[in-house]
């Protein structure tokens, strides 16, 4: 969630740190600051709000440095303050210290240097414990690798943390404990970061670090230890990102740009997968069809917009290949003792590859013998490194804290991955197979076609801003699309927001309609439309305000609603494809009315690496 950047070499310490904290600013944040070793002192500066606080505070000053690191906070022990923010220092202000994640044992830690040691704490952060702590190592064994070894062996939790010592300015220090961390490698510079953008304008070939390794970062060495303290060799990774493509390229938000890239991505996605026959290629993934019939139960496990996905995949999954699906938040997923064995097939959708829960059940379901297949976005991530096979989305990089081109392109590797098992199982035929495999096909089409309507979405959301409370609903899929809606709504809005099955309405909920209250009503799945039209008419009965969403052709629905989108024409199956866009564009527009921060909104991280 933090974001975590080093550099050691030949240029200005600073202005790369600098620059490469900006490039993380999508990962949420309440404070930033950099550490750096200038002419033999170690020199701290930070700020709580934004890096333009801590560009403020540091002014004119170079900070001319071969070395430093910087950091962007996300509170999680102690609120947002410059006392609480990174890097924190050791007392005598020989070391330094950025970290991401908790450690679980800190007031243990803490109690031990003060009674032991008469260590004076300024902040309330557990992160500061472990600068403490490093100080203290540091003036016993007088080596910064030797001093880190020590304190990892006395840490317990989930982290990255990254070092720099007054007296070795010649190197960087980092360990990761189930908090990504990625260095970047130069020619006469290196550089560490929690993140691939931070160092795409720099160098392209990158190495990961494992769990439970340590890394020694100089100017033109990296040396990587795994937890017995041994040197080990990682091979090298070329990333084929642009670095253009994490920039705004002419749009007012990031989150209108990935909007506007999902045509592209769901054809990149689609089109890497089929073979000049039109049949999905699942190479590289090591399924086979002895593997599929086997399977007797699948969990689909993810967190947030990714679980919205995965709500999507247990339809469709179940419908085509008949096996028993269901879906948990990976926070949930390990404290219910589910039942696993090797005929599980265990699936793990996130954007980042790196959120902690899903990795957490992603392990407990490995240790249980389930096959795991990962759906993930970004390539070397830590939920693709430890899965069996992976599904790449190729969506690009997404900025915005908000997720839209993620979620669809995940939809298209559930369809992909559904219609893969329907056809080896024989529960499908070719040529329903072949249509669906057509009908997905040109989904990326009919998306373009569907941007013309934004100028009537825009002026919706003029009208429609200041409602403070929105209902989502739907029956089916336009459920499972109603609770990504109302995610997308509450999270850059602020809206108080609620997504229910259209027909459980009558339950409770109604109870809440009266004369106008908004209502989001999904009719995009042919079966079950006349049941959303009369439930529409049961709160327009309570004066509701309702706009209905539905496929072109439906026009009894415009007749019930106060406001009507249209989406093309379309089998039920994929309509989740097109019907979220509305949603998300309705929550671009009204975040914007609102003057909201839409693509870092408050109290949010992109990636989300703390349980």
């Amino acid at each position: 969630m933090c974001g975590i950047v080093g550099y050691i070499g030949n240029g200005n310490a600073k202005d790369v740190i600098i620059d490469g904290l900006k490039k993380l600013e999508y990962r949420g944040y309440d404070s930033a600051g950099i550490a750096v070793v200038r002419d033999g002192k170690l020199e701290v500066k930070k700020h709580v709000g934004g890096i333009a606080n801590l560009e403020n505070l540091i002014g004119n000053d170079p900070m001319t440095s071969s070395v430093g690191i910087g950091h962007t906070r996300w509170a999680t022990h102690g609120a947002p303050s410059d006392v609480n923010a990174h890097p924190h220092s050791s007392e005598d202000g020989k070391i330094a210290l950025i970290h991401n994640g908790i450690i679980e044992n800190y007031q243990e830690l803490k109690k031990d240097l003060i009674d032991k040691y008469d260590v004076h704490f300024k902040s309330e952060t557990d992160s500061e414990v472990v600068a403490q702590l490093i100080g203290i190592l540091y003036k016993e064994k007088k080596d910064l690798l030797e001093a880190v070894f020590e304190a990892e062996s006395m840490m317990r939790g989930a982290y990255a943390i990254v070092v720099v010592a007054e007296d070795e300015p010649d190197k960087i220090v980092a360990v990761r404990k189930d908090a990504p961390l990625v260095i970047g490698l130069g020619k006469g510079s290196n550089f560490i970061a929690s993140d691939i953008p931070a160092l795409l304008k720099y160098v392209k070939e990158v190495c990961f670090i494992e769990n439970n390794e340590t890394v020694l970062v100089t100017a033109d060495k990296v040396t990587i230890f795994n937890d017995e303290r041994q040197e080990i060799h990682r091979d090298v990774f070329h990333v084929t990102w642009d670095v253009d493509a994490a920039e705004k390229e002419g749009y007012e938000h990031f989150m209108l740009k990935e909007i506007y890239e999902q045509p592209k991505g769901l054809a990149e996605t689609l089109n890497r997968r089929l073979d000049d026959k039109g049949k999905i290629n699942l190479e590289g993934i090591s399924l086979t069809k002895e593997d599929i019939e086997s399977f007797s139960k699948i969990y689909i496990v993810a967190c947030g917009t990714a679980y919205h996905a995965g709500l999507v995949g247990k339809y469709i999954i179940e419908k085509l290949v008949k096996v028993p699906v269901e879906v948990d938040v990976a926070s949930e997923f390990r404290y219910r003792d589910p039942l696993i064995d090797e005929n599980t097939l265990f699936i793990a959708i996130s954007q980042s590859g790196e959120t902690l829960d899903t990795l957490a059940a992603l392990r407990e379901a490995k240790k249980k013998g389930a096959r795991v297949l990962s759906v993930v976005n970004v390539v070397g991530s830590s939920v693709a490194r430890e899965s069996d096979d992976v599904f790449y989305t190729w969506a690009g990089p997404e900025i915005a804290v908000a997720s839209t081109k993620a979620y669809t392109t995940q939809l298209m590797c559930m369809y992909m991955i559904a219609l893969y098992m329907a056809l080896e199982k024989g529960t499908v035929t070719r040529e329903f197979y072949d249509k669906f495999v057509e009908d997905l096909q040109s989904m990326p089409a009919k998306l373009e076609e569907f941007f013309k309507k934004a100028p009537e979405i825009e002026e919706m959301a003029r009208t429609l801003y200041n409602r403070e409370q929105v209902f989502f609903i739907g029956r089916g899929l336009d459920s499972a699309v109603s609770y990504e809606g109302s995610l997308k709504l509450k999270e850059i809005s602020y809206i108080n927001s609620f997504a229910i099955a259209a027909g459980e309405l009558k339950h409770g909920t109604i109870a809440l309609m009266e004369p106008g209250t908004l209502v989001i009503a999904l009719a995009c799945q042919d079966f079950l439309y006349e049941k959303v039209v009369s439930n529409i008419q049961e709160i327009k009965a309570r004066g509701a305000y309702v706009v209905g969403i539905a496929k072109e052709g439906n026009i009894s629905i415009s007749e019930q609603s106060d406001e009507t989108i249209y989406i093309p024409e379309c089998r039920d199956e994929i309509a989740p494809l097109i019907s979220v866009v509305p949603l998300q564009m309705f929550a671009y527009y009204v975040a914007r009315e609102r003057g909201c921060n839409i693509d870092k909104p408050k109290n949010l991280a992109k990636s989300v690496t703390v349980e």
